[in-house]
């Protein structure tokens, strides 16, 4: 064999070798580079209600926590209507509070009055009963000793006392009778009692009812005042503002925008041929121009279930002719807030355990 045949030979063999060896982008089989620019989920703010903005409390680069305050919106109004809610909740409930005490009232009274017209009916009953019984005595004790006056066996004086005692008997039924009716009558003005009762809890359901629609009214006033002022949605970083004090915002304008540095992304594409690779969990570094000599780890969390065409961002040559995957990888940490939204960068994917890692090529 000729030394330019060894040659060619060695050339060739070595080739084979190193494209066993390597992988797409020139590094070793088991890693996968990818590029891409890093990501956050925003969150845009925006107002429920119009207004004019009079405090900016965040602006870019500030960092904020769930809950605190980045704008206040003008709430002289709304305050306003809240302080006349107020009051009328506090008139109402005072209303009520008399009516049910009224209520109580009536509720203890009414009873003992029915009992007492009772128990009065009762003895005008007995009263008449009585006189009756007395009425009846005197009427017989009238009518004997009548009978003797023929025989002149009583005096005329004694039939005249006989007649006056059954008078009186008949007049003390009448005068017992009487009473009986107007007993009959306390009875049924106390049973109205009943009456009362039922319209007096019937105004304070009213009230009541009265009562809750200005409590619900307070409730949505307190609400559009807690609204006006604006507070993070959530732990992040303002990368966007759209309003400056002194400008009026219409509802749902977008007024602020958040991205969490804590969890940011890579979201990079993988070609057809080697998103077969990739799966998720899989241990990934990511490297920036920014800092050359600090990889971040990163983790696959998501991979596309569908191919697309390559875009723009994608800057290898060769790969912008082929269907490709998106891919996300989601950053471990991010110490100090280094790596920002926007910042281009370069990925290395290892899909094998036992393979060093290398930087991009």
């Amino acid at each position: 064999m000729t030394a330019a045949a060894v040659l060619v030979f060695v050339v060739i063999a070595g080739y084979v070798f190193l494209d066993r060896l390597v992988g797409h982008n020139g590094l070793p089989e088991g890693l996968i580079q990818a590029n891409g620019r890093i990501e956050g989920d925003h969150v845009t703010v925006a107002s429920k209600f119009p207004g004019r903005v009079v405090e900016l409390a965040a602006r870019e680069g500030t960092e904020v926590l769930k809950g605190s305050i980045l704008i206040r919106l003008d709430d002289a109004q709304t305050k306003a209507k809240v302080d006349q809610a107020a009051r009328l909740v506090d008139s109402l409930m005072a209303q009520v509070e008399a009516a049910h005490t009224a209520l109580a009232v009536l509720n203890l009274e009414v009873p003992l009055s029915i009992e007492a017209a009772a128990a009065k009916v009762e003895s005008a009953r007995a009263v008449i009963r009585k006189a009756r019984a007395i009425e009846y005595e005197a009427r017989r004790d009238a009518e004997r000793i009548r009978a003797l006056l023929p025989e002149q066996a009583v005096s005329q004086q004694q039939v005249d006392q006989a007649d006056a005692r059954w008078t009186i008997a008949v007049t003390e039924i009448a005068v017992a009778q009487a009473a009986h009716d107007q007993a009959g009558k306390e009875l049924a003005q106390a049973e109205l009692g009943r009456e009362r009762i039922r319209s007096k809890e019937a105004e304070v359901a009213a009230l009541e009812r009265q009562r809750d629609q200005a409590d619900a009214t307070l409730a949505e006033a307190r609400s559009v005042l807690d609204d006006l002022t604006i507070v993070a949605p959530t732990n992040g970083t303002v990368t966007t503002r759209m309003v400056d004090v002194g400008e009026v915002v219409a509802t749902g304008a977008p007024l602020l925008e958040l991205v969490d540095l804590d969890r940011l992304y890579l979201q990079v594409y993988v070609p057809e041929l080697q998103i077969g690779k990739v799966r998720l969990d899989l241990p990934a570094r990511i490297h920036t121009d920014a800092f050359p000599d600090q990889p971040f780890d990163a983790t696959v969390r998501y991979l596309a279930s569908k191919a697309e065409f390559t875009p723009k961002e994608v800057q290898t040559p060769d790969e912008r002719i082929k269907l490709i995957y998106a891919v996300r990888l989601y950053l471990t940490a991010n110490p100090n807030h280094r790596l920002t939204p926007g910042l281009p960068a370069d990925a290395v994917i290892r899909w094998k355990d036992d393979v060093a890692w290398s930087k991009p090529r």
